[in-house]
């Protein structure tokens, strides 16, 4: 009998071992198998997703984003069927034809639904719920170098300015508008003065012995093309025949020396976009070279970059592939393009500048991010200005990132005169739901072998949304002024509270007038 228990207890330990041991075999089955999934959608992620820009950080973005927003265009680009979502919804006939012909939105499938699916639960599972900003942003101390002065003009109603400039020869205010009047302002004297009307809102005005006045056609993203650039002539107005899709910025230069202009056009587009050279072959006509065939070229500058002697084109590329790219010109016209840094396409590239920071010789750059105004709105940690110093040979280290969120412009200037650069940064997307964030900060500059700023904001900067930023001397005293300028179109969320001071304010141009000289 003791026999038998032993050996029916031994039947069950032999039993109890197989049963663990299947278990565990199915669990390294199960595990084995789930990382074979991972492995898979990451290479899905990185084939798909890093095909035609820098694959973004899956913790770069909230679940619910990837999951509402990114997640669902990303499908229809990629063929895959949802009738939840469509990218022609609420569109025109015309705004939707000209999608389709993009190509963009492919009808044919180029990932299986097994595919998709694998690819979707990995990102939603990946994601983080909320996103952490940093700490810096309570920190600002009171700007004390400039007397803040709010200025509204009695005759603009609903001041929302496309276009700010301050003209370096005489320190008058150059300003474009939604309506596309193009007015100037001289803060000595506070006067405003009507210079012509152009019907559609002004993003660039360029005087030379022939004025340039760009109009963007449709502000809001859109397929269509329809901006216009006209030339004033001896008070005589025509318009260039070719039609460009949303400009937002352009530069007109004698860019081979022949001794005569040409003009470059950013236009930035919606999903599609270029940046354009215009040759002129007669007072009418135009021969156009594309020089760049991506959507979101919004601005450039014209510099020699590498000492050849030619004037070479540095271009800042703010959607999709996010980058500075220089198109060195290597002989009458014809560039080579080198893309010197790429950004994540989520960091909404906005603005930038050559400076010299270091002193050593070559040019250096500074960009700001934080366009905020798209399918992924929330406050980001990596919005900012972003310090990029040159080794010498256009490679580029970002060497400083000053957290800012929703940064759209940075103005550099030596505006203590002390030898070194400051920087001026405006935020046109802040959390206004926080009051300790600031739409403008000073970053003075207190070790420049460091990078070492103090930052410091004033209260009146509450007074309007503002869109764009300059510098000059506009009260003539010899030091350089920061003008900040007003939009007071609401498209991201605003409080009401917010929204009706502003209209209380109606501030139009937001003058920090430097009290350096006396």
């Amino acid at each position: 009998m003791i026999f038998l228990k032993n050996k029916i207890h031994i039947m069950l330990m032999r039993a109890t071992k197989g049963f663990h041991f299947l278990i565990l075999y199915s669990l390294v089955l199960l595990s084995s198998c789930a990382l074979d999934k991972k492995k898979k959608a990451i290479v899905l992620y990185d084939d798909y997703c890093a095909s035609c820009h820098i694959a973004p950080s899956i913790q770069s973005l909230p679940k619910h984003l990837w999951k509402n927003s990114v997640l669902p265009e990303m499908g229809a680009r990629m063929g895959v069927r949802d009738t939840s979502y469509s990218p022609y919804k609420g569109l025109s006939f015309a705004e939707q034809e000209a999608m389709l012909k993009t190509g963009l939105y492919t009808l044919a499938p180029i990932i299986t639904n097994e595919e998709w699916r694998l690819l979707k639960d990995y990102i939603i599972q990946e994601a983080p719920d909320s996103l952490t900003m940093p700490k810096i942003e309570i920190a600002h101390k009171h700007l004390k170098d400039f007397i803040p002065k709010p200025i509204s003009f009695d005759m603009v109603a609903d001041a929302m300015y496309t276009y700010l400039n301050v003209d370096r020869s005489d320190g008058k205010i150059e300003l474009g508008d939604m309506k596309g009047r193009l007015l100037t302002y001289d803060f000595i004297k506070d006067t405003l003065v009507f210079m012509g009307n152009f019907s559609r809102p002004i993003t660039a005005y360029n005087k030379k012995a022939i004025e340039y006045i760009t109009s963007v056609g449709y502000l809001n993203p859109s397929e269509l093309a329809s901006g216009k650039i006209f030339m004033v002539n001896e008070d005589k107005v025509t318009a260039i025949p070719e039609i460009f899709h949303r400009p937002v910025h352009t530069m007109v230069q004698d860019l081979n020396k022949d001794g005569n202009d040409e003009i470059l056009v950013s236009e930035f587009g919606h999903l599609t976009g270029r940046l354009s050279l215009l040759k002129q072959k007669d007072s009418v006509t135009f021969d156009r070279q594309v020089l760049l065939n991506q959507p979101g070229v919004i601005q450039v500058v014209v510099k020699d970059m590498n000492g050849d002697g030619n004037k070479d084109i540095v271009a800042l590329v703010s959607q999709g592939d996010e980058s500075v790219t220089i198109l060195y010109q290597e002989n009458d016209l014809k560039f080579r393009v080198e893309k010197v840094i790429r950004f994540s396409p989520i960091y909404g590239s906005s603005w930038f500048e050559l400076i010299d920071f270091d002193n050593d010789g070559d040019d250096d750059i500074i960009t700001v991010h934080g366009d905020n105004a798209d399918k992924t709105y929330t406050p980001k940690p990596y919005h900012g200005m972003r310090l990029h110093i040159n080794n010498g040979n256009n490679r580029f280290e970002e060497k400083y990132f000053y957290p800012m969120n929703g940064a759209t412009r940075v103005v550099s200037r030596d505006f203590d005169q002390d030898g070194d650069f400051d920087f001026g940064l405006l935020s046109t997307f802040p959390n206004y739901e926080n009051p300790e964030e600031s739409s403008f900060i000073y970053l003075e500059n207190k070790n420049t072998s460091d990078f070492i700023f103090e930052d410091s904001t004033f209260k009146e900067s509450n007074f309007a949304r503002w869109l764009l930023m300059d510098a000059g001397d506009v009260d003539g005293d010899g030091d350089q002024d920061i003008i900040l300028s007003s939009f007071t179109y609401v498209f991201t969320p605003v409080p009401d509270k917010q929204s009706n001071f502003w209209k209380e304010k109606n501030t139009d141009l937001m003058i920090l007038e430097n009290k350096l000289i006396e």
